[in-house]
């Protein structure tokens, strides 16, 4: 964010069960109604009680991606938070805590200690929950906040559960705002307020959004994190979508079931995580034997096998990339940001139905639970709709042939049920009239066309899809390349860079396959100096990119400690760099988590 602009982050911390999420979700509604723009990112851990969460909020008046690289306030729910954090605030910054309980040692000099009497301000109450109220009260006056902003937000918060409660959390909220004001120093700039009222998403909700405006009908999975949050938004608009949902036993049964529900025409999509997608490659295979176009999604985490369920990483790039056996087509596609991911729905069912094969998108944990402010005038939820050749209704036919030979490689698909164009659709290779070569013999001619006609689909595909472009100066002293959630945290960092008197541009990958080798190629062979981000040990994507076309780069930036970059990780990985100290920076993580 260029300087001079208000950036301000917080951090609350606590147990599982002490309700962070409630005091985070109020906030934000704040900011975002006051036309502000939202990162949060949540550090948590796999269990229901216990444990040590860690909910970052960064607010700016231009847009946020990431959750940036200091706090400004520290909101301490148990002494656990106190004793991993507090060293690590910094001069004007703040730490908010219950005052009764918990014990503040270490902090720096110049951090304010915010103790706040909550048994005395609370009457004794014996709601535990309540703290978090009386210190969010605080907060609102700390940072220059009217009263009313946060009464009109707690009534909306606790409505559904009465009056009652509604009038408890605004009375002891007040109570917060009012000691703060007798006791607690403000910090020196007051929250601004941006030109509009923005939203605010996660991008599992940005997936979903963009599946049903892409026109799904059909949605099924087994809960994974941190690809759940998919199945809940579905299961939540169902109803008023007309969008069948369905919960499955398990990943392989999603599959098959979605792949059912797009052979009849319907555009159906189903969301995993790892685990889950290393059951459903052989039913991706399915699908590119028998061309079947149908999304299925990847929301990665730290794996291998049940991996740290809660945590991030783009370590299943190899494993998406070799999805099911043999040569078969499919579209591979990593969203940049919660907008973006929205927006390449649409575009992956276009691309999917055209070429009558399966899409899989890669998201993360950092994309997927992230949560994102956005303008609601850049959701466009009526986009084009294309469904390729598409025979919906009869009409005179010579024997259908369902995988006709043709130039491009894409055959006419019936809809099956539609008079006159009976076909076997079947795992088993097959003739151009659908007739399984395997049941008269194995033969070699017919096995060639048809793998030939199926490859052929991509050289339409590859050029419906667009290259990445350089983000940047062409004359930059490096060149900083990156796929999927790495996009906002590069960004930053090439600020921070230009800070240390560094001029860098950023290219980042979206299309994974079809692959736009060439265009890739000219830039990296362009640039003075390239370095490539990863979240994963063994830069799973520059292996990609050099099969591809051959490149290598000059140095990495990796991390694969289940958290996410930070702009200065990123920042001091390539001042190393090229400085000469090392090839591959592995960045260490400051906060405990």
């Amino acid at each position: 964010m260029s300087s001079g602009k208000f950036d301000f982050a917080m951090a609350i911390g606590g147990e599982a069960g002490q309700g962070i999420a409630t005091p985070g979700d109020i906030l934000a509604r704040v900011f975002v109604r006051r036309g502000l723009h939202l990162y949060t990112y949540n550090a948590y851990q796999s269990i229901i009680r216990g444990g040590h969460i860690f909910l970052t909020i960064r607010v700016g008046e231009e847009e946020v991606q990431n959750h940036g690289d200091k706090l400004d306030l520290l909101l301490c729910l148990n002494q656990d938070t106190a004793d991993r954090h507090v060293n690590l605030m910094g001069p004007g910054s703040s730490v908010v805590f219950n005052g009764d309980r918990i014990k503040v040692n270490d902090a720096q000099e110049g951090v304010q200690l915010c103790a706040l009497p909550i048994s005395h301000l609370t009457g004794g109450s014996r709601n535990r929950l309540i703290q978090n109220t009386v210190a969010v009260g605080s907060i609102m006056y700390m940072l220059g906040l009217d009263f009313q902003i946060l009464e009109d937000s707690l009534k909306l918060r606790f409505a559904r559960h009465g009056q009652a409660v509604v009038d408890e959390n605004v009375k002891f909220a007040k109570a917060g705002y009012d000691y703060a004001i007798e006791n607690f120093k403000p910090f020196e700039h007051p929250t601004p307020v941006g030109e509009k009222p923005l939203a605010v998403w996660s991008g599992n909700d940005a997936v979903a959004m963009g599946g049903a405006a892409a026109g799904v009908k059909f949605y099924a999975a087994y809960p994974m994190s941190p690809s759940t949050g998919v199945l809940h938004w579905m299961a939540a608009h169902a109803r008023a979508l007309d969008i069948m949902v369905r919960q499955v036993e398990d990943e392989i049964g999603v599959a098959n079931m979605t792949i059912g529900a797009a052979h009849t025409g319907c555009r159906a999509m189903c969301a995993t995580s790892g685990g889950g997608f290393a059951l459903m490659t052989e039913a991706i295979g399915s699908a590119g034997m028998m061309e079947i176009p149908v999304v299925f999604i990847d929301v990665m985490r730290a794996g291998p096998s049940t991996g740290v369920p809660t945590k991030s990483e783009q370590g299943d790039l190899w494993q998406i990339l070799g999805a099911s056996q043999g040569d078969f087509e499919r579209i591979i596609v990593a969203p940049l940001d919660a907008l973006d991911a929205f927006n390449t729905m649409p575009e992956l069912f276009n691309l999917v139905d055209k070429a009558q094969c399966p899409g899989i998108v890669i998201s993360d944990l950092v994309i997927g639970e992230g949560r994102f402010s956005v303008d609601p005038d850049a959701i466009n939820m009526q986009p084009v709709i294309d469904r390729g050749d598409i025979i919906t209704e009869h009409s005179a036919t010579n024997g259908y042939k369902r995988y006709l030979n043709t130039d491009s490689g894409i055959s006419p698909r019936a809809l099956p049920g539609l008079e006159g164009y009976t076909h076997v659709v079947a795992t088993d290779e097959h003739d151009e009239d659908s007739i399984l070569i395997s049941d008269e013999f194995t033969h070699p001619h017919k096995r060639r066309m048809m793998v030939e006609k199926r490859a052929r689909k991509f050289r339409n595909v590859t050029g419906m899809v667009p290259a990445p472009e350089l983000e940047g100066p062409t004359d930059a002293d490096v060149t900083i390349i990156g796929w999927g959630s790495t996009y906002g945290v590069i960004k930053e960092a090439i600020d921070q860079l230009a800070e240390r008197g560094v001029t860098a541009n950023h290219l980042p990958i979206k299309w994974i396959v079809p692959f736009k080798g060439d265009e890739i190629a000219e830039i990296v062979t362009s640039a003075k100096k390239t370095i490539m981000v990863e979240n994963n040990y063994s830069g799973q994507f520059h292996r990609y990119m050099r099969s591809e076309t051959g490149l290598s780069v000059d140095g990495h930036v990796r991390k694969y400690d289940g958290e996410p970059f930070m702009p200065h990780h990123v920042t001091d990985g390539i001042m190393e760099i090229l400085s000469g100290a090392t090839d591959i920076y592995v960045p260490y993580q400051e906060v405990i988590v």
